[in-house]
């Protein structure tokens, strides 16, 4: 068995958190996981009550409260939330990443990625419960990231001028 397909149990089961970081996970989909995970672990995930670590820190993505957890490695996509190198997922369904928020901050000052996406889940063409690791809309985690950018990026440019 190669080591995408090793499944590391955490020394403490049975809670719903999460067995290395301690964080509370978030109930996700086996529909969800079935998009997620490396072919090998499909029958692993058919189990319901699989739960997401938040944790950026964290390698673990998803865990069960009976012992099973898997890690960065057992994903076929990157979880932008885990990761802090290029490139770093902020929206699934329409492929934006962290690095084009940057750019389009750069070029104009701001960002339209959470408006161009919210267009987009108006039009219904979303489909964050299966391509987002979370299972859920990743428009908060866009957000998110879009304010990080515009700090980090701010902070740079007062610093640069001091």
């Amino acid at each position: 068995m190669s080591d995408c397909c090793s499944i590391k149990s955490p020394a403490k089961a049975g809670t719903n958190n999460c067995p290395e970081c301690g964080q509370p996970g978030k109930s996700v989909e086996t529909k969800t996981l079935k998009q997620m995970v490396q072919p090998c672990h499909l029958e692993l995930v058919n189990k319901p009550g699989f739960l997401f670590c938040r944790s950026a820190d964290c390698d673990v993505v998803y865990f069960h409260p009976d012992g099973d957890c898997l890690r960065k490695p057992d994903m076929r996509v990157r979880v932008g939330l885990k990761e802090t190198e290029d490139p770093v997922p902020i929206c699934y369904c329409f492929g934006f990443t962290e690095a084009m928020a940057v750019e389009e901050i750069r070029a104009t000052g701001k960002c339209t990625i959470p408006q161009r996406i919210t267009a987009e889940i108006k039009a219904g063409n979303c489909a964050c419960e299966i391509r987002n690791p979370q299972g859920s809309c990743c428009l908060g985690n866009v957000n998110a990231a879009v304010k990080k950018v515009m700090k980090v990026m701010a902070a740079k440019t007062s610093g640069a001028l001091t």
